[in-house]
């Protein structure tokens, strides 16, 4: 713009603003100092540069500021920054720089709002933890959520912008968990402490939980892209880390002299065996209320909001007890029906199993690899090696699909086979002499 028409585009501005101004001048340092504040927002403006100019409020803060027209004849000012940060002659540059940009047809302020506006990864974590999917959740499921949230995916990759992160970007952070980068120790409460070591384990369960995030936020229209698509992560193996018959003889022998020996909590063992017998979610059992039992027919029943495939599908949990989980449950002290069944020695609940289960792995000599959800795809094995199939499995695991309880059929079958051969071993080996005489 022309110095004439600039400056008349000035005036017209400056009369809408209702605030003083001066006559034009050189900002320097000398009229920068000398400029107090007054009763209204005092602007001084630039004799060489139309539109950079100095601001002083009533409160006595200055500003470098730069009044400009857009491509659509709205005027705009733009805040360069606090006088102290930048001297004037540093301020005139930075003027100089919208001032190329507004001319090439650019909006300053625009370019910066949409900027500010860019949905960051740590602000799609929020508001997915505000969101009706988490809140959703299992109880026991939204503190493991928010901890591989606040201790991995918020410090690694929360500053970056959402719609701009990219599969190796999640790579790094995967990679970052796994090799424990993340790792610390902070307090939870009185006397608490958690201990976040990282590992494969965290770095799969923490990209899973993003993709799922990612998910929700493609479905709520907050973000444009799933930067976790096609990120391997591995698998757990849990599924093919499960128990035979003798890692349950030594899984109950096991728990039976811990407890006697009061290494072990009474309630803590109970949730075992009720796992072990049922194939019952760990999240089922230990936030299990005396309002899903049905003594009377022998059976939990979970409403939708309480598992996971209810979540989904919106029909209840049905889990039928053998006698002796009945019998165990019937040992337990009883409580209101919001109480839980197997309450916590301390805190709110539900109760933790983490520890115990590492010990008691170790002492009952179970596979490493066999968390306590390996009890849950043990029975399912178990179940199919007896003749079930796939849609009898899914009944009583509670599974969504059939696809699902069909790789228990697999795998049950693969496991005959094994047992097959196992048999056959003395016959084959007789009919090798055999054929050895020959």
């Amino acid at each position: 713009m022309g110095q004439r028409s600039g400056r008349e585009f000035l005036r017209l501005t400056l009369n809408c603003l209702h605030g003083a101004y001066t006559a034009m001048a050189k900002i320097t340092k000398r009229i920068v100092d000398a400029t107090g504040p007054g009763s209204k927002p005092l602007f001084t403006w630039d004799a060489a540069l139309p539109g950079f100019g100095l601001l002083v409020l009533p409160t006595g803060a200055k500003s470098f500021v730069f009044q400009y027209r857009n491509s659509e004849g709205r005027s705009r000012r733009a805040t360069i920054a606090k006088v102290g940060t930048l001297t004037p002659d540093q301020a005139r540059s930075a003027a100089e720089d919208i001032a190329a940009l507004v001319k090439a047809g650019g909006d300053p302020l625009a370019s910066k709002a949409a900027a500010r506006a860019a949905l960051t990864v740590g602000q799609l974590l929020d508001a997915y933890v505000e969101s009706q999917a988490f809140k959703g959740k299992a109880e026991s499921t939204k503190p493991t959520d928010k901890g591989r949230i606040n201790r991995h995916l918020r410090p690694l990759l929360g500053q970056r912008h959402a719609d701009k992160l990219q599969p190796e970007d999640v790579r790094k952070a995967f990679a970052a968990i796994r090799d424990g980068k993340t790792a610390l120790t902070e307090k939870t409460g009185h006397r608490g402490l958690a201990r976040v070591r990282g590992g494969e384990g965290a770095a799969r369960k923490s990209v899973l939980l993003l993709a799922a995030i990612y998910a929700w936020g493609n479905s709520e229209r907050l973000v444009n892209n799933n930067p976790t698509a096609g990120v391997e992560v591995g698998s757990d193996g849990e599924r093919d880390t499960v128990l035979d018959l003798d890692g349950y003889e030594r899984l109950f022998q096991t728990l039976a002299v811990m407890e006697n020996e009061k290494r072990i909590r009474p309630t803590v063992a109970a949730v075992i065996r009720i796992i072990a017998m049922t194939g019952a979610r760990l999240s089922e059992i230990t936030a299990l209320r005396w309002r899903h039992i049905d003594a009377d027919a022998g059976r939990i029943v979970l409403p939708p909001v309480s598992h996971k495939t209810g979540r989904k599908t919106g029909k209840p949990r049905i889990i039928y007890l053998p006698a002796a989980a009945q019998e165990i449950i019937a040992d337990q002290p009883a409580g209101d029906s919001s109480a839980f069944v197997f309450a916590p020695s301390k805190g709110e609940g539900p109760l933790s199993l983490a520890k115990p289960w590492k010990v008691l792995r170790a002492e009952a000599k179970l596979p490493v690899g066999l968390g306590i959800h390996g009890l849950r795809h043990s029975l399912a094995t178990l179940f199919a090696m007896a003749g079930a199939q796939a849609s009898q499995v899914m009944s009583a695991l509670g599974h969504k699909n059939l696809a699902t309880s069909q790789k228990y059929i697999h795998f049950a079958q693969a496991a005959r086979a094994s047992v097959a051969e196992s048999a056959a071993a003395p016959a084959l080996q007789a009919l090798a002499a055999i054929g050895a005489k020959e």
